[in-house]
This record gives C-alpha cells, sequence and structure tokens, in this order.
C-alpha cells in the first residue's frame, strides 16, 4: 500500500497543479451569479476528476490486468507512450504554458478565459457570459479535455489495477484520490459562498500568483511524473 501511495501521490499533485482549471475557476467566480456559478463549476470539476478515474478503473478492470501473474506487454507500452507524452508536454508547458496563464490571468470575460484555454471545444469559446450549465460543462470539460490532467487519471487508475487490491479499498482509494484533486477548487468556492464579493482581492491574487509560479512549478511536476513512468515501463520492458 506504501508503494501505491507514493505512486499516486505526483499523480494527485499533477491533478492539483492545473493552473488553466484555477485560472477559469476565478473568471466563473469574478463573474455575475458568482456563488451559483462557482458550485456549479465545482460540481462539473469534480464530475470530471470522476469520470476520468473511474471510467479508466473498469476499461482497465475489462482488459483484467491485475489478474495475471505479470502485466501484459501493452501495459509497459501504455506507460512508456504516456511518459513520452508528458516529458513532451513539461517541455511544451515550460515554454508555453506559461503564455496561457497569462492570458487566463488578464482574462476580464468568459470569452477571453476559454479562448486562453486551447484545449476546449469551439462552442465553448463562443460563450459570453457565465450560466451555471455552461460553467458545469466547462468544469467537466477542462478537465477531460487537458491531456495532462486525464493522463493522470488514468495512470492513477492503472496503479490502482495493479496494486490487486479488493474492491472496496480500491474504490476507496480513488475516491480519495479524486477528492485531493477537486479541493483547490473547493476552497476558493467555499471562499465566495462565505464572502461573497469581500472575496475578489483573494481571487484576484491567487490569479496573479498563479500566472507568476504556476507553470513552471506544473512543468516540472510533469517531468517527474514523465520521469516515473518511463522508468517503470523500461523496467517492465526489459524483463520481457
Amino acid at each position: 500500500m506504501t508503494d501505491l501511495v507514493l505512486s499516486l501521490l505526483p499523480l494527485a499533485l499533477g491533478v492539483v497543479m492545473s493552473p488553466l482549471a484555477i485560472m477559469a475557476l476565478v473568471a466563473v467566480l469574478l463573474s455575475q451569479r458568482a456563488r451559483v456559478n462557482g458550485v456549479m463549476f465545482l460540481i462539473g470539476w469534480a464530475l470530471g476528476v470522476f469520470i476520468g478515474v473511474f471510467a479508466s478503473f473498469a476499461v482497465l478492470g475489462f482488459f483484467e490486468v491485475h489478474e495475471r501473474n505479470a502485466p501484459p506487454l501493452w501495459v509497459p507500452i501504455v506507460r512508456l507512450l504516456i511518459g513520452i507524452f508528458l516529458l513532451l508536454g513539461a517541455v511544451w508547458i515550460y515554454r508555453r504554458g506559461r503564455a496561457h496563464t497569462l492570458a487566463m490571468a488578464q482574462a476580464s470575460s468568459p470569452t477571453e478565459v476559454t479562448a486562453a484555454a486551447p484545449q476546449l471545444p469551439g462552442w465553448l469559446k463562443s460563450v459570453e457570459t457565465f450560466t451555471p450549465t455552461r460553467s458545469l460543462v466547462l468544469g467537466t470539460g477542462i478537465f477531460l479535455l487537458n491531456p495532462v490532467d486525464l493522463s493522470c487519471a488514468i495512470l492513477a487508475a492503472l496503479d490502482v489495477r495493479l496494486a490487486a487490491l479488493d474492491t472496496t479499498t480500491s474504490v476507496l482509494v480513488l475516491l480519495v484520490f479524486g477528492l485531493v484533486g477537486v479541493l483547490p477548487i473547493g476552497i476558493p468556492v467555499v471562499l465566495v459562498l462565505v464572502k461573497g464579493e469581500a472575496a475578489d482581492p483573494a481571487l484576484h491574487r491567487i490569479r496573479a500568483w498563479i500566472a507568476s509560479h504556476t507553470s513552471v512549478l506544473n512543468a516540472a511536476l510533469v517531468l517527474v511524473i514523465a520521469v516515473l513512468q518511463l522508468q517503470k515501463a523500461v523496467s517492465a520492458l526489459l524483463a520481457y
């Protein structure tokens, strides 16, 4: 169990340190109907996290990777491909991610927020004002359509499957993993629910701090995750 927790920790941090998600949330919380829109964004983000984690867990269960003496060959190959993707992603985040987070930090309207998140679908970029429904969709989409966040969810589900835990324990571990991923979105929402417009200065400070620091930190974290996955993939492939 200790090895599993250690392998899940950087993946959870990869979800927690999602600059686009927090920037989008801050924009939602500074929009009209901030309280209801913030709650809907939180629900949408939670749906995205848990759909990503449990859908991956279910699909991997279909392939019965946990019921074999050794994982099938495709498992380390998948790790290798995801590791390479995350390695390239770390370089991209470092070189270009800062530009996107700065754009999110400077956004003053929903249109500018979604334009700064290139992975979002075109129809969402045309939103002029946040509504509860679109805030829900934005929260879900910004996780499921972010390849780095989704990769972390897939890898977490894979590690839990390979740990060969009983179903109840596996579900509990994934629930905790998901709750950790939801926490950074939940805290600002609760802040706005409690303080209302008085929370605006704190939200602006959060946005400014993320724009200044998170890209480098996120790139470093993604690099660590990539190296860990590449190490696991190479070790497994050499064992064949």
